[in-house]
């Protein structure tokens, strides 16, 4: 009910697509869309506990069905379609759901996407799958014709025909759209882990607490107020797109896009910004380094004058991304780097609009999050800034999952979270303390690696090489070699750029002289491309199993899985 602090008028959605399409949904419009979405949900038999899963673009409709499903207690999933049917099937099937809410297509980098064939492939393959409902985001005036015939015993439905039953029903029975009262712990959705290291975790999330840890971190940590206008670059399969939606809860209107942040060019996403107003911009470091190495000057081309947070999650900020936004974004703003994860739908570490920021950092714990940094004896180094060790919580938090879905023993619950240390959360990144009380994360300790017995992470890599004007992007590994581990590091460059020696003892300076004589890489290898999930994390892991000869679990996981094939049998690598 966050829109009854706001006029009738304003919006509470409002969505672009990369090829200009835009439609708002007022906050009247979207009560009386969830309230027919939940009438027809309910006439379909879709009880509390029923699973209702979404193969979605980060559109409105999207959001309607989400908060239908809540309002009847049914638990929602969902994930993008630009996932494979293997990809969608390996997270759905294991969650059984009875409603399948899915699109005619996306737009993507220019291209309009087809996904009816992939529809009816993952309808099929579902068989708890009750009632399919087709969401025409190419054509608004879609029909079922066809699919009915290739999902016989199936309901199908265009979804909105679906609203329009609902509306019919709500007309004689009222009662049929209302919400209903449920426990603090109800499950609200099913995340997903992002299964690089095998079928992905069905993380089972509770309403109360997930509402509790979004209204603290938007209201108290990114200063969101009612009237706001939150904008963050996500798809419907990463936990950023829960995180958005819950600014509603704050009187806030939210700002959806769908399609690439970098076509036609690095400003759709400052352009954006600037014609709706936003008061709160999410992105990636990625996302501020193309912009950075482009030469990008949004505050200069932009009016950012309504901007007065900027939300940076999914891997480290370096000290220069810092730089970049102050320089080149807008100097007044707040920028709140973020850490956390799909396991709590938030953030372990966060900003604080009350304490300056500084380069490099983010800025303390979460309200609310025991976080903590310790060595590996479970020893605290709180007291020992620049010292790395584990991220760790420990005392409980609101948005801890209720559950890992079909875990009936708790075991891979206990194992994912409590292995290391007994009672103590432990998250898998590695950390440390600054003198300034904030902390800086240097990436996964599953990917961290060991150079003469000092563990580096792999973030200090990547800020230097990545500076480097010819490196486009980099990743490295340690490589199993003569009863040792050796760090390699994999860069891909520009376009018309060569690695040559000159270039390598570029980066080996560069990495001696900033770092340490530890940090330099044995082997320097040049790839055409390098893989990440769909969330733009490195795969480091799925790049040391291919180097190793291992089989990759998952590769459904990767949003550019063809790209492993740059990391198998390289010469360079066998001397």
């Amino acid at each position: 009910n966050g829109g009854d602090r706001v006029g009738a008028g304003d919006n509470a959605l409002v969505f672009v697509r990369e090829d200009g399409v835009r439609r708002e949904l007022s906050w009247s419009q979207l009560r009386t869309d969830v309230a027919a979405m939940r009438s027809y949900l309910r006439s379909q038999g879709v009880k509390s506990g029923d699973r209702v899963a979404a193969l979605m673009p980060n559109v409105p409709e999207t959001v309607v069905v989400f908060l239908a499903a809540a309002g009847i207690g049914a638990v929602f999933t969902s994930t993008s379609p630009d996932f494979g049917t293997a990809g969608v099937l390996d997270r759905f099937s294991q969650v059984a759901p009875t409603v399948l809410l899915a699109a005619d297509g996306y737009v993507y980098a220019g291209k309009r996407h087809d996904r009816i064939d992939r529809l009816a492939e993952v309808a099929a393959g579902l068989p708890s799958v009750r009632t399919v409902l087709l969401h025409g985001e190419f054509d608004r005036e879609v029909t079922t014709a066809g699919l009915a015939d290739r999902l016989v015993g199936k309901t199908v439905l265009t979804l909105d025909d679906a609203l329009a039953v609902g509306s019919a029903l709500l007309a004689t029975d009222p009662s049929s759209g209302e919400s209903q009262l449920l426990p603090f712990d109800h499950p609200l959705y099913i995340l997903y882990s992002s299964g690089t290291t095998g079928v992905p975790k069905c993380i089972v999330h509770r309403a109360g607490g997930v509402l509790i840890k979004h209204l603290v971190e938007h209201q108290l940590h990114c200063d969101i107020r009612p009237g706001d206008r939150v904008f963050y670059f996500t798809t419907c399969g990463w936990m950023m797109w829960n995180w958005l939606v819950g600014a509603l809860a704050s009187g806030a209107t939210v700002v959806l896009y769908d399609g690439s942040p970098l076509h036609p060019d690095n400003d759709v996403l400052w352009r954006l910004a600037e014609q709706e107003q936003v008061t709160l911009f999410g992105t990636s470091p990625k996302f501020l380094d193309a912009c950075a190495k482009n030469g990008d000057k949004p505050g200069v081309e932009h009016d950012l004058s309504h901007l007065r947070t900027v939300c940076v999650t999914g891997s480290p900020l370096s000290p220069e991304g810092f730089e970049y936004v102050y320089r080149a974004v807008k100097s007044d703003v707040h920028l709140a780097v973020m850490s956390g994860g799909t396991d709590i739908v938030g953030c372990f570490t966060i900003g604080d609009p009350t304490r300056p920021v500084f380069a490099g950092e983010m800025q303390g714990a979460a309200l609310g999050m025991a976080v903590d940094v310790w060595t590996t004896e479970g020893i605290s180094l709180n007291d020992s800034p620049g010292v790395h060790g584990e991220l760790v919580c420990t005392a409980a938090f609101p948005s801890m999952p209720l559950e890992f879905w079909g875990d009936e023993d708790g075991n891979r619950y206990t194992a994912a979270y409590f292995d290391r240390f007994e009672g103590v959360w432990t998250h898998g990144d590695f950390a440390s303390w600054t003198t300034n009380g904030g902390i800086q994360i240097h990436g996964r300790s599953d990917a961290t690696l060991n150079s003469a017995g000092v563990r580096i992470g792999t973030a200090e890599i990547y800020r230097q090489v990545d500076q480097i004007p010819e490196v486009a992007e980099s990743l490295a590994i340690g490589q199993e070699w003569d009863n040792d581990t050796r760090i390699v590091l994999f860069v891909r460059l520009i376009d018309g750029i060569t690695l040559d020696d000159s270039l390598r003892q570029q980066i080996v300076k560069v990495l001696r002289t900033n770092c340490s004589p530890r940090h330099v890489p044995s082997k320097i290898v040049q790839v055409s491309d390098i893989p990440r999930t769909r969330s733009g994390k490195l795969a480091e892991l799925a790049v040391a199993d291919v180097v190793h000869g291992r089989p990759v679990r998952n590769t459904e996981a990767l949003a550019n899985p063809e790209s492993l094939d740059n990391f198998a049998g390289l010469a360079q690598l066998q001397q």
